[in-house]
């Protein structure tokens, strides 16, 4: 266990370097403040000595070590603790009652991402204001993916380079709970190789947790519109949240209203022509 420490950089795990090291890798102490375990459990967990543990436990430890299922099962032994293989849960499905209250949350725009960015769920107001054809182009929707990958030019935030130290900042918050999951390592390695810039800030280290603030998106019908985005913890979902966006002032409410009515003008267009060929095979022949 020594050595799988070892191997773990603080920059891996979202910690700074601090201080010169004596030795690579992850301390024991910063090991177990990230399994969220006391420092003298997890040195006589690494000297092979009699312990208490859970698979629970046990789980966080070797999600901060990024052990893979061999070593995993090795760590099981080591604490004497039987170990069944599990499978990584599914992504989170929305139900009825979410989707519903984001959709009374009209025309204000709403959406429940997971910690990593997924888009799991919009209302109507949402999708007419933040997404591009990008997003829709990408196998699981997903923020980060679209505002790091399309052109400068297409982003939707304004302030586009204080915005996304923020938002990735906040992804590092979340990572250090899922440490060495497949599905969180491969969609890091993955960003990082879409974008350069995302693998800089990503190897930064800093670490925010999510909270309210004011930001600027422009619209290419409606322009600059400046919204308080707030985030709502949903229950029984731990790993998910809402985000609900309000004008932060009366131009913003203004041009929000108005780009609903351009969307609604549209959908009444798009209904009336797709009648046409309707209309034109019931018309009686001269």
């Amino acid at each position: 266990m020594r050595g799988r420490r070892a191997r773990v950089t603080p920059a891996d795990v979202g910690m700074p370097p601090g201080p010169r090291r004596r030795t690579p890798g992850l301390r024991r102490e910063e090991v177990a403040q990230l399994s969220g375990v006391g420092v003298t459990w997890y040195t006589w967990l690494e000297q092979g000595r009699p312990i208490n543990a859970s698979a629970q436990v046990l789980d966080a430890v070797a999600r901060t070590l990024r052990l893979d299922r061999a070593e995993r099962e090795h760590l099981y032994h080591l604490a004497e603790v039987p170990y069944a293989v599990r499978h990584e849960a599914a992504a989170e499905a929305v139900g009825a009652e979410i989707q519903g209250l984001i959709d009374a949350l009209d025309p204000h725009p709403a959406v429940v991402y997971n910690t990593r960015y997924d888009i799991l769920a919009t209302n109507p107001a949402y999708r007419d204001l933040f997404l591009v054809p990008e997003t829709e182009a990408i196998g699981v929707p997903n923020v980060l993916w679209t505002l790091f990958v399309v052109p400068r030019s297409d982003c939707p935030l304004v302030f586009r380079d204080s915005e996304l130290p923020v938002m990735v900042a906040t992804l590092r918050g979340a990572y250090g709970r899922h440490v060495g999951e497949p599905a969180w390592e491969e969609f890091v390695r993955g960003l990082s190789l879409a974008s350069q810039e995302f693998a800089d800030l990503w190897a930064s280290g800093n670490v925010i947790p999510p909270g309210p603030r004011v930001k600027t998106f422009r619209h290419t019908a409606v322009g600059e519109l400046r919204m308080t985005s707030v985030s709502l913890s949903i229950n029984g979902m731990p790993e998910c949240r809402i985000v609900a966006y309000t004008p932060d002032d009366e131009e913003t409410r203004q041009g929000v209203a108005r780009l609903r009515e351009l969307r609604r003008a549209e959908a009444d267009q798009e209904e009336a022509t797709s009648r046409e060929p309707e209309k034109t095979a019931k018309s009686p022949a001269p």
